[in-house]
């Protein structure tokens, strides 16, 4: 259970974390490649092995999380392209209680993600859950990726916190170790980010199976 008498400020990822990232896998693995495939020409092997060497080369770089980048580069409309599934973007199951309950609990809760601001836009609409949020801010105004080293550093000059009364949670092992190197105490990985995918193994980190399992007590009874 975490130490919710001891932070002040609780940071959520997004996709993994608070949405089951079953939607983006989906989408840059299946769906893009497909539509690369139309676009371009080329059969779709030839796209998944295409954009599957362009993919390792951004990995873990801003480019990496920028769908300009992407469209760009793979001269596809990305953002349109998202719009056509959002269908499945989905919560994770109670995700919505716990933001709630800490809200009443007055606790100052930010949403911290690598996504595109269009993307970010797109999902806080649909899933409706933007509006627990203090604020949303997504790596891109900070000009890095969050498991670059100085994100969390940087963060503080637009949004002070205190790393010590501070709790993350992200699926992502870099995010997690590069916050934990800047300072942020209370740390927790997600068990299973995609649905439709196995658990993560166990890591260094406390990993959250289920929301329902970290509620205060008296919304378990709920």
């Amino acid at each position: 259970m975490p130490p919710w008498s001891l932070v002040d400020t609780i940071m959520f990822d997004m996709d993994g974390t608070l949405l089951d990232l079953h939607f983006d896998n989906y989408f840059w693995l299946t769906l893009v490649p497909k539509a690369y495939s139309q676009e371009h020409g080329v059969s779709e092997q030839t796209a998944q092995a295409i954009l599957h060497k362009k993919y390792a080369e951004t990995h873990g770089t801003l480019n990496w999380y920028c769908l300009d980048y992407w469209e760009a580069e793979l001269r596809l409309n990305i953002t349109e392209l998202k719009t056509t599934i959002k269908h499945k973007i989905c919560s994770r199951p109670n995700v919505e209680k716990l933001l709630k309950e800490l809200r009443i609990n007055n606790k100052r809760l930010l949403l911290i993600t690598n996504a595109h601001p269009s993307s970010l836009a797109i999902k806080m609409k649909h899933t409706g859950i933007g509006k627990y949020f203090h604020k949303h801010i997504s790596s891109h105004t900070l000009k890095l990726a969050k498991e670059n080293h100085g994100f969390w550093k940087t963060l503080q000059e637009i949004e002070p916190y205190k790393p010590e009364r501070s709790l993350l949670f992200d699926d992502s092992l870099p995010v997690l170790r590069q916050a934990k190197r800047e300072g942020i105490k209370y740390l927790y990985g997600i068990k299973q980010p995609d649905s439709q995918k196995a658990s993560l193994p166990p890591a260094e980190f406390p990993q959250i199976g289920d929301f329902k399992d970290i509620m205060p007590p008296r919304m378990i009874s709920e």
